[in-house]
């Protein structure tokens, strides 16, 4: 089914001089059976979705879930589509709405493919360098980071993650974590049109599985790490495991720089058929005497980040600091200096811009201090997998002297198998606990909770554990419990400026609740690095009364 995106979505990002193409080459590069007339027909851009349609573009109409998309060609021409892409199945339905109709066997198979020739932005094409992240933690962090290190080299950069896209220096919101195929062949091409040099790429699992990277080959791919995440798609983490291998492949990458950090970083060097190198952090991984090209060393950690040397055998090294807490986010500041020097960047250049230097990188909600000089620290971050709460708690416990509190919520209509060991290893790593609700979706948010609970008090029954519903009282409890030298870790929201409630999606910024928490106890708050759609104290945040009843 062509599902449309939700109308308060960011649009797709265009090139704004297409190529013009010829849907005559459109039916003779792809083999297809025209039916109607393509006589002067000529098309400049590409959707699955009607919602993101422009006049001159061709419609991929596909069999989806529930319905297909052929049932949506008439919106399509009503809206300027220039012709229909679908299968036999499609063909008749897509006939009715009067636009040249292009057969092919497998049109969802193709888009990627169809978006490259559409754009210019395949293999042979001339492209800013491109490097993609995948792994279940750190890939945002990642991508953050490698734009960050490569603005402070002087390369113009472009990016592409769960929260931002950026083009050579403008910024909007993010759709989905990895682009479908025609929006990220779109972006590219934008991309290139202003002449951004390298991009930076967050790659999900699910980005690989559904064909979002097609036609699409990596100059540099890089591997965090597979822990616990993603079942309520996979049937279970060996098929999890799977969808990330294609990424290191000849079709998909160039080359590779591969984290040994977690045990799967094993395998993926084994199963790899591109070049690679590898790299370890003996701070935190499984095996601390593994054998990596790359060493990440951690020299000192507080708060305001954590300092560190990349070395390598050869005897080449650098010492830079990461602009936020914990062993975990210097691997992945490790992992990004490396997939720039595989990228082809001279070490010298690199050294330049880090070595005794700070990474100029903002890595929006992750670990991200939202509070003053005094009080509690209060740090808002994006980690929702029993792995990710292990390493941040570990982190803010090394540079908090006092108590530390977590306050988490978990994701409705997603993975649910993983809330148990949320729930255990947050009141593990914790003083206290507070459980509260975050994306409710349509499941009933009292169940999450409850889940998360049960794991929490069956690994500690006599533990200083709390209820508390919804957020915007949860995190008022939090500032109530806690002081001067305490640390406050509110995981799961991160970023994001909304609640998906119902499906709506409800303006709120936890951050933004964070600070009127801290301002309402009498602490010290600074100016915000992040915009404030909120003018002020009194204006809601979300809408408790909206929630699942």
């Amino acid at each position: 089914m062509q599902s449309d995106p939700p109308a308060n979505l960011p649009p797709v990002l265009r090139p704004e001089t297409p190529p013009r193409r010829r849907l005559d080459d459109l039916v003779d590069r792809f083999r297809g059976e025209l039916r109607g007339d393509a006589s002067g027909v000529e098309l400049t851009g590409i959707t699955l979705a009607t919602a993101d349609l422009r006049a001159g573009d061709v419609f991929v109409a596909a069999r989806g879930a529930l319905r297909h998309g052929a049932e949506f060609a008439q919106t399509a021409a009503d809206n300027g589509a220039v012709a229909v892409v679908t299968d036999a199945e499609g063909a008749d339905t897509a006939a009715t709405s009067g636009l040249p109709v292009v057969v092919v066997d497998h049109p969802r198979g193709i888009i990627g493919d169809l978006s490259a020739w559409v754009y210019g932005t395949g293999r042979d094409d001339e492209l800013p360098l491109l490097l993609g992240t995948t792994g279940t933690n750190g890939k945002t962090s990642v991508s953050h980071l490698l734009e960050g290190i490569l603005s402070q080299m002087g390369v113009t950069t472009g990016l592409s993650s769960t929260a931002e896209r950026h083009i050579a220096g403008q910024v909007v919101v993010s759709r989905l974590t990895t682009p479908e195929a025609y929006e990220m062949h779109a972006l590219f091409a934008l991309m290139r049109e202003r002449g951004v040099e390298a991009v930076a790429v967050e790659v999900s699992a699910q980005a690989i599985s559904r064909q979002r990277v097609d036609g699409i080959v990596f100059d540099v791919a890089g591997f965090t790490n597979l822990t616990h995440d993603h079942l309520d798609d996979y049937a279970d983490m060996r098929e999890y495991f799977e969808a990330k291998i294609p990424f290191f492949r000849p079709d998909r990458s160039r080359r590779a720089v591969i984290c040994l950090d977690s045990v799967p970083g094993a395998e993926v060097s084994a199963r790899s058929e591109v070049p690679f190198v590898t790299i370890a952090t003996p701070a935190i991984a499984v095996d601390p005497d593994v054998a990596a090209d790359w060493t990440v060393t951690i020299l000192d950690e507080r708060p305001s980040g954590t300092e560190f040397t990349l070395s390598a055998a050869d005897g080449r090294s650098l010492t830079t600091v990461v602009p936020v807490i914990g062993p975990h986010m210097a691997a992945n500041a490790g992992l990004a200096i490396v997939m720039i020097l595989e990228a082809g960047y001279d070490w010298e250049r690199i050294a330049r811009a880090l070595d005794g230097q700070r990474i100029q990188a903002h890595l929006p909600g992750r670990t991200q201090l939202v509070s003053g000089d005094r009080g509690p620290a209060v740090y808002v971050d994006f980690g929702h997998t029993p792995d990710a709460f292990e390493k941040t708690l570990a982190a803010v416990r090394r540079v908090t002297p006092g108590t530390v509190l977590m306050l988490v919520g978990a994701d409705g209509d997603r993975d649910a198998t993983k809330r148990l060991d949320m729930g255990r290893t947050a009141v593990e790593g914790s003083d206290i606990l507070i459980v509260t609700d975050h994306h409710p979706r349509r499941e009933n948010p009292e169940q999450i909770r409850r889940t998360l609970l049960a794991g929490a008090r069956a690994a500690r029954p006599d533990g200083d554990i709390h209820e508390f519903s919804p957020p915007e009282r949860a995190i008022l409890e939090a500032v109530s419990m806690v002081g001067d030298g305490d640390a406050i870790l509110w995981a799961g929201p991160g970023h994001q400026d909304y609640r998906d409630i119902r499906g709506e999606r409800i303006p709120y910024s936890a951050r933004e609740l964070a600070r009127r928490a801290l301002r309402a106890a009498g602490w010290p708050v600074p100016d915000p690095t992040w915009p404030v759609p909120y003018p002020d104290d009194e204006t809601p945040l979300s809408d408790p009364t909206t929630a699942w009843t």
